[in-house]
């Protein structure tokens, strides 16, 4: 496996705009992550995580900027080239994505028997161990519906590292798990980390668990990067915006009321109110 020196970012983020179309999301983002850390990037609904998340795989190119995955320019990236760079790559998506006419076991092996050609002994042997370090081995056997919504993103996050991956995707990890689901998958996330020595992103919104776990933290918000630092240094901020979000205040710099525009009132015009 070609993995990037200790000392060289696995993502570099180098004052990057996104956006789609003439609407931009994000503007003038800086972001570096290196293995082996846990680094979260939080913010509202609609604040451009995902977006930020799009860009890193390569699915969404910058207007403005330079995106790095392992120390290449993402924009150069096509064809079987941008394959071989997503193939080092482990993602886990919000809802899972369980084959559920698969088993356990099968769900977990798909992309080794869709990307390798180990034999089914070492198939055997590797999904056995990534479900063992899920706490699901003896779970094996089981279908998809016969399983639990915290069991099935504990085998989501074994399918996602089967590959044993350089740099690991979560977008919003810990939406709909039960208090102790939530935090066993946030502890997994943190193991698996240190385990495979790889980089991971961590797109939530959910401050205690993921200040439990995340080596630095990115706040984004006003289509930009508000506050970075780690989970210690975020929770003393006096900035009002760290502050908003941390404590779920409901108003502050974002403001609870969506702001008045030429536009409102052109269309509140149309409808025969001053």
């Amino acid at each position: 496996m070609n993995q990037a020196a200790p000392s060289s970012p696995i993502v570099k983020f180098d004052g990057v705009s996104l956006g789609y179309g003439d609407f931009t999301v994000l503007h003038d983002v800086d972001l570096e992550i290196l293995p082996g850390q846990v680094v979260a990037v939080m913010g509202g609904s609609g604040s451009g995580k995902t977006t930020l998340l799009r860009a890193t795989t390569g699915q969404l190119a910058a207007s403005a900027g330079r995106v790095e995955v392992f120390g290449r320019d993402m924009a150069t990236l096509h064809g079987e080239a941008l394959r071989e760079a997503r193939q080092r790559m482990g993602v886990l998506f919000q809802a899972g994505a369980l084959f559920t006419d698969l088993d356990v076991f099968e769900n977990v092996a798909f992309p080794l028997r869709e990307h390798t050609c180990i034999s089914e002994h070492q198939i055997l042997e590797r999904v056995l161990d990534k479900l063992q370090a899920v706490g699901l081995r003896q779970a094996a056997h089981l279908r998809i519906s016969e399983i639990s919504g915290g069991m099935a993103r504990r085998v989501a996050l074994a399918r996602a590292v089967v590959l044993e991956p350089e740099l690991m995707l979560y977008d919003e990890p810990f939406a709909g798990l039960d208090p102790i689901s939530l935090g066993v998958t946030a502890q997994l996330i943190r193991n698996m980390t240190d385990q495979l020595g790889c980089a991971t992103i961590l797109i939530t919104h959910d401050v205690a668990e993921s200040f439990a776990i995340a080596d630095q933290v990115y706040l984004i918000g006003q289509r930009t990067l508000i506050a970075r630092g780690t989970p210690e240094a975020l929770s003393a901020s006096t900035d009002a915006y760290v502050r908003q979000f941390l404590d779920g205040q409901p108003d502050g710099p974002i403001a609870f009321r969506y702001p008045d525009t030429p536009a409102f009132q052109q269309w509140l015009a149309s409808k025969g109110r001053p």
